[in-house]
């Protein structure tokens, strides 16, 4: 079976686009024009090049394949022109289901996020069904992915998409290449570079283990529906401490209150502004205002259909800080 992968040279593209060879499926991978192709080294595939917002791309990219995993996404807490995160993430979304209507794509995986899902009152636990609404997404990231899952589900009921949703929560390990905001947090706090912390909590899952998710979900998921793919909740501090311990270093004890660092990251931002830098500043309002949330989730309706587990969050935490070691970004 032919498979496409968007988003195959990223951190969770790579990792569903080696499982699928893994599993016998010809891989074609869709990647930007001379965009970085690190993470596909070694891995047998056929390279489509395209881009999200070029429809004619899609439509070349999608033909001849049986099976579509939507990965790519445009994930930057903070852009000096948010409208790109929209074309890429709702627009381009929209654009390569379409295509994959017209293809006659048997079936399609879409990776969302927890981003789109809300969050219980007191903290607990949210799961697939916990109410949320666009008003309660925080930033052009979390808003694009929840139009762009809501784009996905109404294509579902009314167009015949066969398409089934997958929500990974914060995925750490190897060939985090850029890094993302949570790798960035793993490699400050192993150089010891992280004296002192705003408290929130996430849900940390092993990539590997998300990569599997999206294979079962293909197997085994039902259209229209969505599973969360997550793995241990734990609070920011006891992240940091377990980082400190696997690398020998003392964990930050500082713990900085939210309404303090808010101030910092506007000031910031400004700048970034002023100066007209493309790079994401190393605090953004948007990161800051999650972090007041308990971003705690469980996935025990994945478990129950689509038979996924994640191993514990210390595996995945020692195999990001491995890898981030033996490729230089540690010092």
């Amino acid at each position: 079976m032919r498979a496409l992968v968007t988003g195959a040279s990223g951190f969770i593209g790579s990792a569903v686009a080696r499982r699928l060879v893994e599993s016998g499926f010809e891989v074609r991978a869709l990647v930007r024009p001379a965009h970085a192709r690190r993470n596909l080294e070694g891995v047998p595939c056929e390279i489509a090049e395209g881009d999200l917002t070029d429809e004619n791309s899609l439509i070349a990219a999608v033909k001849g394949c049986e099976a579509l995993f939507h990965v790519a996404a445009d994930y930057r807490l903070w852009v000096p022109n948010p409208s790109s995160i929209y074309r890429t993430n709702v627009d381009g979304t929209r654009n390569l289901m379409l295509a994959a209507i017209r293809a006659d794509v048997s079936r399609v995986v879409y990776t969302s996020s927890v981003a789109t899902l809300g969050l219980t009152p007191n903290g607990s636990p949210a799961d697939e069904e916990t109410p949320s609404r666009l008003s309660d997404m925080i930033g052009h990231y979390k808003r694009s992915k929840y139009l762009a899952e809501t784009e996905v589900t109404r294509l579902a009921r009314d167009a015949g998409l066969p398409v089934v949703i997958v929500n990974p929560s914060a995925p750490i390990g190897p060939r985090d290449v850029r890094p993302t905001p949570t790798g960035r947090m793993i490699v400050q706090a192993a150089r010891g570079k992280m004296p002192a912390y705003v408290e929130t909590g996430l849900n940390v899952v092993h990539v590997d283990d998300v990569a599997e998710g999206h294979l079962l979900a293909h197997a085994h998921g039902v259209v229209g529906d969505r599973y969360i793919l997550g793995g241990e909740n734990l609070s920011l501090r006891k992240i940091l401490e377990t980082v400190a311990g696997i690398v020998g270093r003392k964990p930050p004890k500082v713990r900085l209150p939210h309404n303090l660092v808010l101030p910092i990251a506007y000031i910031v931002e400004g700048f970034a502004r002023l100066a007209r830098s493309t790079n994401e500043p190393a605090v953004t309002v948007d990161g800051v205002r999650l972090a007041k949330k308990l971003m705690y989730f469980k996935c025990d309706k994945a478990i129950r259909v689509l038979g996924y587990r994640a191993r514990p969050a210390r595996a995945a935490l020692e195999d990001a800080i491995t890898w981030f070691r033996e490729n230089g970004y540690l010092g």
